[in-house]
């Protein structure tokens, strides 16, 4: 399964995908409503690390375990892993109680800005295609499988 992977090298920090992702998971599917009018949460996050002489950025989100621990703590099996493999949330069976929040490694769930559910990365499988990796203007997030990956480290 190809997942998505975030290149620290390449990112400026810019914040595109996370409006692209708010896009992607709007009922609009316009970039100036989502972004301003609705309330969504977006499900890529852009982590800042502060270094001695300088400051480097990276995009955070869902690595859609093999073995997800989100998806073993969810008491309402709201969180569940998908044929193709994809962890996704369904947002009517979910009672935000903060399990998957708690348990994940890579802190890439949060609560959602209503707090009636969680926000995580779907590869935006609902859209057709992952809006953070098309729009990212330094190609710093590729949705590649995991030798693809390895090699361009």
């Amino acid at each position: 399964m190809k997942k998505i992977y975030a290149f620290e090298s390449k990112c400026l920090g810019c914040g595109l995908c996370e409006v692209y992702c708010k896009t992607a998971h709007s009922k609009s599917k316009d970039i100036i409503k989502a972004h301003k009018q609705e309330n969504i949460t977006s499900a890529i996050v852009i982590e800042e690390i502060l270094q001695p002489k300088a400051v480097s950025y990276f995009a955070l989100q869902c690595r859609h375990c093999s073995s997800p621990k989100c998806v073993k703590a969810c008491i309402s099996g709201a969180m569940y892993k998908d044929e193709k493999g994809i962890v996704r949330n369904d947002k009517e069976k979910c009672v935000s109680c903060l399990s998957c929040v708690l348990v994940c490694p890579f802190g890439a769930i949060k609560k959602s800005i209503n707090g009636k559910t969680v926000s995580k990365c779907d590869l935006c499988i609902d859209y057709g295609k992952s809006l953070c990796i098309e729009y990212c203007p330094n190609e710093a997030i590729k949705l590649l499988n995991e030798n693809e990956a390895e090699a361009l480290k």
